[in-house]
């Protein structure tokens, strides 16, 4: 949805009543005296339909959503998503497409609340198996859209053709997926078991998730304040990230290369996508604890990035490019190294709510940055 952005903002109609979107839309300023090739709304606008149902979904989970046994979740995350790209495909207005993002951002929050949660019934090793998974569909999503469209098929049958996806999910997990057996859920080496630091002092005997009585407010408080110390530079990544895609990618216009506009974002999200795969699938040759410096990174890569959108002192989109790689490369990072380190540092009885709670971070900084590309971009464009 979010490689689609540009494209669903540049909607248009066909005579022949069908949506449509051309995939190479020939650029039109609403602003005739903007140096910059905006459209009329933001594509910020896209993430945040893509992020705030997420959001919602993330801030209430802790509270009750575990009360909710786990198939009907993850059949609900597979029905909405199937929903979203038949909604998008065959919509007639941004405003209809929008609702199909939502659903996308429903099927999204859902899902990845569902299944952080549920790794805390297998061993820690697959948080990293889940982190290069989430990675690569952000890549394969982005490339086989930037792939389908440059090949000449509309947006409107891209996104058809990924119906397959939610069908797959809904069978891997109804049919694939074995249940929990009397494993150990560490599953690490003891090297991992002795670099534990725990989140709260006095840390409860270890036990199964979910075979102990539900955890209290004050225990919930507890672990989450242990959790701040991860979950604010997540925020900031993510925070820092989303503004560059979705407030600054499309200000970042090379008007001197054989790539139209629309091609040249679907190109940021694509190598963007690549790098974010990369790093989320480095947890086994490289661990980072200090979270922080990822953050402070990202937001330099921000502040260079909105430096050159205002002055635009950077002659070479293949710059750009790199710049891009290295942005979702650090995001990736992020995203895997904090939820293994939580998984490292909480007992067993802690691990599903820290998990389920750790996860509003990337949605809440995203949420954020979307707030504020909107009024960046208009001021931009305004810009003569």
């Amino acid at each position: 949805m979010l490689s689609a952005a540009h494209d669903i903002l540049s909607h248009q109609r066909t005579p022949g009543n069908q949506s449509h979107v051309d995939p190479d839309p020939t650029p039109t300023s609403h602003n005739s005296s903007s140096r910059f090739d905006c459209n009329p709304v933001s594509t910020a606008a896209v993430l945040l339909a893509d992020i705030l149902p997420t959001l919602v979904i993330k801030l209430l989970a802790p509270l009750g959503l575990h009360l909710l046994p786990y198939s009907p979740r993850v059949l609900t995350s597979g029905i909405c998503a199937a929903g979203s790209f038949l909604l998008v495909a065959f919509s007639h207005s941004v405003t209809i497409s929008l609702c199909g993002v939502v659903l996308a951002s429903i099927s999204s929050g859902l899902g990845e609340v569902t299944f952080l949660s549920l790794t805390a019934f297998y061993p820690r090793a697959v948080i990293s198996c889940w982190s290069s998974g989430t990675g690569g569909a952000g890549l394969l999503g982005a490339l086989s859209y930037l792939g389908l469209t440059q090949a000449g098929l509309s947006p409107q049958h891209t996104l058809l053709s990924m119906l397959g996806i939610p069908a797959l999910l809904l069978a891997s997990y109804f049919l694939l997926l074995t249940s929990p057996g009397p494993q150990d859920p560490g599953g690490e080496a003891d090297s991992d078991t002795s670099a534990r630091q725990p989140l709260i002092n006095n840390e409860a005997s270890e036990s199964k998730p979910g075979s102990g009585s539900p955890l209290s407010l004050q225990e919930r408080w507890t672990v989450f304040k242990g959790l701040l110390h991860y979950i604010v530079p997540l925020v900031l990544v993510y925070f820092a990230e989303y503004f560059i895609n979705q407030g600054l990618f499309e200000l970042l216009f090379f008007r001197n290369t054989f790539l139209t506009h629309a091609e040249q974002y679907r190109w940021y999200q694509m190598l963007y996508q690549a790098g974010v795969f990369a790093s989320r699938s480095s947890l086994r040759c490289c661990r980072i604890r200090h979270t922080w410096v990822l953050a402070l990174l990202q937001c330099l890569n921000l502040a260079f990035l909105l430096v050159d959108v205002w002055l635009s002192y950077l002659p070479s989109i293949y710059l750009v490019f790199l710049i891009i790689m290295f942005e979702g490369l650090l995001g990736g990072a992020a995203y895997v190294n904090t939820f293994h380190n939580i998984a490292l540092e909480t007992s067993d009885e802690h691990r599903e709510f820290a998990m389920a709670t750790a996860c509003i971070s990337d949605t809440l900084g995203i949420s954020l940055s979307g707030l504020l590309a909107l009024p960046l971009h208009d001021f931009l464009c305004q810009l003569s």
